[in-house]
């Protein structure tokens, strides 16, 4: 198997089922047709992952979707006060109305309609159910470009534009067709940094929009990115792409994230100069030391030339702590 071989074969691990693809975006259809046909809503459309084609698999576990509303026939929204808390509570009575479990006019679909900070969680199984799927039905106002969206816990609004990452995500795949299957690599690998707590998903897509490069062999892309990825998350936090929200994850252990960048980086590199040697073997086997035992191990024994040195990785602690 060719190192090319090999990176395609671990892409069908990362990836979800095409089946839940369909089954996701199927259920996605349904909230948009039954939202957007309420009288007040001025359209509705879908974000996060699932949207970006950014998801990864097994299983797709949930879904995001923006609720447009008109504001003139909801004086009030937008402005500090209870109005944040009573435009969750209008989608979560829509939504029970509509497509409730029980009593749903157009499918019965939603067992429970949850307003939580922003959004509305809908669960669509149990909540206890460890496969269960969500979605997540986020109100919002359109202000200046872009959205107005409540904080429940603030009792206030505050603006945000995630169509910015939807179109910039696009543009940056229409210039490199690998763009979003290494974005979904590079989430995969996440789950291996050694941090305190986890890094979101939302932070290694951010990193990817910035620092991973288009135009090169998808080893030559990752070694970039690893590299420039990892001074970025030295020197700051990851930031909102459009401007608005602040800081992703203010709790992200950035020293640990940054020191696994580092440690990947010098895999990578390893691994890239292993296959200009034509070490296929060893190249392969370096990169199952990044990306972990879901890369195709090496078919032949793996050469022990002093060039391949794999760095010690000493195992941070790691503690209960919550992320953003």
């Amino acid at each position: 198997m060719s190192l090319g071989a090999a990176f395609d074969a671990f892409q069908k691990q990362v990836d979800a089922d095409s089946t839940q693809v369909k089954e996701a975006r199927e259920r996605r259809e349904t909230f948009k047709s039954a939202l957007g046909a309420e009288s007040d809503v001025v359209e509705v459309w879908g974000s996060g992952s699932l949207r970006r084609s950014t998801h990864i698999g097994p299983k797709i576990h949930d879904l995001d979707l923006v609720v447009v509303f008109d504001l003139d026939e909801h004086p009030g929204w937008g402005e500090p006060g209870d109005s944040a808390a009573d435009a969750l509570d209008v989608l979560g009575g829509k939504v029970n109305k509509l497509l409730g479990a029980t009593n749903g006019t157009v499918e019965k679909l939603v067992r429970i309609a949850s307003p939580r900070n922003h959004a509305v969680k809908c669960f669509i199984d149990l909540p206890d159910d460890d496969d269960g799927f969500t979605v997540d039905a986020m109100p919002a106002l359109k202000y200046n470009g872009a959205l107005l969206i409540p904080e429940k816990n603030s009792s206030n609004w505050i603006s945000a534009n995630p169509q910015y990452l939807v179109e910039e995500v696009k543009k940056r795949n229409a210039d490199w067709d690998y763009f979003l299957r290494m974005v979904r690599v590079l989430k995969a690998w996440r789950k291996r940094a050694e941090v305190e707590g986890k890094v979101k998903s939302l932070v290694m897509e951010v990193l990817a929009l910035h620092y991973l490069p288009g135009g090169f062999s998808r080893p030559e892309a990752l070694k970039r990115f690893f590299t420039a990825a990892a001074t970025a998350v030295g020197n700051g936090p990851v930031m909102d792409p459009a401007g608005l929200c602040g800081e992703i994850q203010p709790k992200l252990d950035r020293i640990g994230l940054c020191e696994s960048l580092l440690n990947a980086a010098d895999l990578a590199d390893q691994a890239c100069d292993a296959a200009d040697e034509g070490h296929t073997d060893d190249a392969r086997k370096l990169w199952r030391e990044v990306f972990g035992a879901d890369f195709p191990a090496p078919q032949g024994k793996p050469k022990t030339s002093p060039a391949l040195i794999v760095p010690a990785v000493a195992p941070r602690p790691i503690k209960d702590a919550p992320q953003g």
